[in-house]
Formats: C-alpha cells, structure tokens, sequence
C-alpha cells in the first residue's frame, strides 16, 4: 500500500508552512518494447514539497524528489546500446481545483555517465521543479497525478563492426545468411583501412548480412573492389537501392583490391525508431564485402517518446488545500503628498481599477495584476535576471525562491536601459492557472541539451 499523508515540518512559521506528500508509484511499460521499464514494474517514492499557506505575491514552488524503493531491485534500463550523452527525463501532473483549475508539469531530467547496454541501470532524476508567483487570493485545491519517464538518446553515429567484440552488444550483431555462406577474414593489413581490419566475404548469389538498429539512418561499409559484384540493399523489408563496389562515384570502373572503410549506401533519414537494412548478393557474378555498418541518429531536443513509461500512484493520491490570503501591491507609492497620475480617467462610469468590484479582468481587486513575469531556476544567485536577447532567460537554481525581475509586467517601474520586453515571448511554455480575472503563472523549464542517439 502506499505511503500517503501530509507532514508540517515544526519550527516554521505558518505562512510558510510546507506540506510533505510522500506518494508511492509503481512504473509500467505499457506494453512498449523500448521502454525504458524493460524488466518488471520499477517502484518509486517520492516527496512532493510545498507551502500551504501563502499571501497574493508569494511564491507557489513546487519541489518533487524521486527515488527508487530500496527494497525493489528493479530499476530503470538502458532499452539498447548507447554512446553517452543520452538523458532521463521524468515529468510531472499536478491538478488544480477549486478557485484555480489546471495541470502544471514540473520536469526534471538526469545523464547517465558514460556509454549504455541493454540493461544498463539509468539514473532516475533526483528532482523535479515548477516555480511560481502567486496574484489572486483563493484556495487552491493541490492532487498530485501521473509520472511519465522517458529517454533521449545521444545524436551522432556508432559503428557496428562483423565481430561479437566490444563494440557489438547482442542486440547489436549483423546477422549473416547460412553457416556456409560467408568466410570472415580477419587480421587485414592497416593499409585497407576496414574497420577493425576484418571483413566478411561471400560468392554465393541471395547470401545477405542484416541488421536491426534503433535511430534515424544508416551506412553500408564496405571495401571497393574490382572484383566486386550488384549488391541490392533493402531497408525495412523494401528494395530501396542497387549498389556496385566495382565502379566509383563517377561509375567508372575501379582498379583497386579491397581499398576499405567507404560508404557504399546511406540511409535516408527516417523516423526515430527500429529499422532494419539488409544487404544481399545480386548476381552469380563477382564478390561480395560487408565491412560494418554506421548507425546514426538525430533527435530533437524534447523526449521523443519511443522509450517511455509511465508510473501510476498506489493507492490513492492525497490532496492538500492551499490558502493564497490577500496582499498589497508591491508598487503603490505610500506617500501621501504624491500627486495623483494625471492620466487617471475621471469618469465615474470607468471602474477604479483598484476597486473590488472592477470587473476588468486585468485586475484581481486587490491592486495587483494578473500576469506576472516568472523566472526560472538557475545557477545564479544574482538577485535580479536581466533578459540578454529575445529567447535569453535567466533562472533562479531550486530551491531558491522565484523573483519578479524590475520592470516587468504592469509593475508601476520603469524597467532599466538595457533590457527588453521578452520575458512573456522567452523560451519556454507559460500557463495562466484561474479565470481571466487572476490565477498562477507558471513558465516550464526545458532540460538544456542536445538531442540524443542510439545506436
């Protein structure tokens, strides 16, 4: 059964009173062979952290940590053979109810430490973060929901060498036609440039080589040759092309014995997924050479999905009641020898902004505004982000506070020289939480790196 409850932490004021949900998950597949849960369920427990009673301006953060159980010896897995670079991604849902109504997602992502095989343990992010700022006074009803995990694989290419070596995992091997069909030489000399300095050799027509990868393209290595015979190539089941190692780029014949390491077929690219090319003699004429193939892939820089799982609460899921009291505007000058803003509209049929019943929807009645500029975490800890270019924003690193920079939006202060009005246009999702009248902000952060690659 799931552990699930509510723990106020003692010693801390109540208005930062922050509520402890330790909520156990169990995560499935889903029926996806790639998934990334390959080997049974994968259990988590987890601390969803944030305050229960907060005024309008302050901040809503909420911190989730993930862990695996200690008593459960499944973990997350490597679903193939990986250069480094690949990430763990691990995203959130957070429902809103009552005066605020919604889904937040915080995220979080981890990098494995070096290259991958299947089965290899992956490392689940430790965090997941969404800071925000409050501006409508309201109770806010806080249930925590699904988990989704998923994997982005490294960009760039791998090679797949003849050989059951270091660099050809199970999953990973090219599979050759018949026992008797093909005659690995192995020990070539430097000077032909094969990959590993061995190659696989056939004269028999219909023998093929095949492999079945995971990522976008692929390449068929081999030696040119002047003995060399047609060979067709076939990705996923289809006749894609007809190759001839005997005759260069110009189709002109060549003069060479086994000049290794050329690409002789590239795979267009295609959707991030499984694929299989095979390679096979055409003809009862000439030799036939399979060197290595070169998988490559190139993702974007978002989870692309193929490799994901999905973790489901035990139990059921607790909820807590936030209470948002009401505030001040931070910006409203208090002396009271200001002359009033000769721009203010004298006409008793224009609502006072400032007045509880204005229905203006761009006004929560308490003299702040409904949008709010939110930044996100980040290793700084300057106390003011400065905005260096339309899609640059600066963050606050967890769990530090989220801070509205100077000069944001319908602040009443001028913002300074050198900063620009991007902060609504910045990188990144943004989420208005209530009615048009007030709600919550929240802007997503997006994990920095580059794509990813299996090969």
């Amino acid at each position: 059964m799931a552990t699930l409850g509510v723990v106020v932490l003692p010693g801390v004021p109540a208005s930062a009173a922050p509520a402890d949900l330790v909520i156990d998950y169990s995560c499935s597949s889903g029926g996806n062979t790639s998934s990334i849960v390959r080997h049974g369920a994968v259990k988590l427990r987890t601390n969803l952290t944030f305050a229960t009673d907060l005024a309008v301006g302050g901040p809503l953060n909420f911190t989730w940590k993930l862990a695996y159980t200690g008593s459960d010896p499944n973990r997350l897995q490597s679903p193939g053979y990986f250069k480094a670079g690949g990430l763990v991604h691990a995203t959130g849902q957070i429902k809103l109810e009552k005066d605020w109504k919604g889904i937040l997602e915080p995220q979080g992502v981890s990098e494995p430490a070096g290259a991958l095989r299947p089965d290899d343990e992956l490392p689940l992010p430790e965090l997941m973060n969404d800071p925000g700022l409050t501006n409508k006074a309201g109770v806010v009803k806080i249930t925590p929901q699904d988990i989704e995990l998923d994997f982005t694989p490294p960009d760039g290419p791998v090679t797949v060498n003849d050989g059951d070596d270091a660099d050809n995992p199970s999953d990973m091997q090219i599979v050759y036609s018949g026992t008797t069909d093909w005659t690995p030489q192995t020990s070539l000399p430097a000077s032909e440039h094969h990959v590993h300095n061995d190659l696989h050799h056939t004269t028999k027509m219909g023998a093929y080589a095949e492999l079945k990868f995971v990522g976008t393209s692929v390449k068929y290595i081999g030696p040119t040759d002047k003995d060399a015979g047609p060979v067709n190539v076939y990705i996923d089941g289809n006749h894609v092309a007809t190759v001839d190692p005997s005759r260069d780029a110009d189709d002109d014949p060549v003069n060479d014995d086994l000049d290794g390491g050329k690409t002789l077929y590239t795979m267009p690219a295609q959707d991030y997924g499984q694929h299989t090319i095979r390679v096979e003699k055409a003809t009862a004429d000439g030799d036939m050479w399979v060197d290595a193939f070169e998988v490559s892939t190139t993702t974007a820089e978002t989870p692309t999905g193929f490799h994901k799982a999905k973790c489901t609460i035990v139990g059921t899921a607790p909820s807590v009641e936030v209470t948002i009291g009401g505030g001040t505007d931070p910006t409203d000058d208090p002396d009271p020898t200001d002359d009033p803003d000769p721009t203010d509209d004298p006409d008793p049929n224009n609502p006072d902004p400032g007045n509880p019943n204005n229905p203006d929807p761009g006004n929560n009645g308490d003299g702040l505004t409904n949008v709010v500029v939110i930044p996100q975490a980040t290793n700084s800890t300057s106390s003011t982000p400065k905005s260096t270019g339309p899609t640059a924003t600066k963050y606050y690193k967890a769990p530090q506070v989220a801070k509205t920079p100077s000069g944001g939006v319908e602040t009443g202060v001028a913002p300074d020289a050198e900063r620009h009005p991007y902060g609504l246009m910045a990188g990144g999702m943004a989420l208005v939480m209530g009615t048009a009248g007030g709600g919550l902000l929240m802007r997503r952060r997006k994990a920095e790196h580059a794509g990813g690659a299996h090969s």
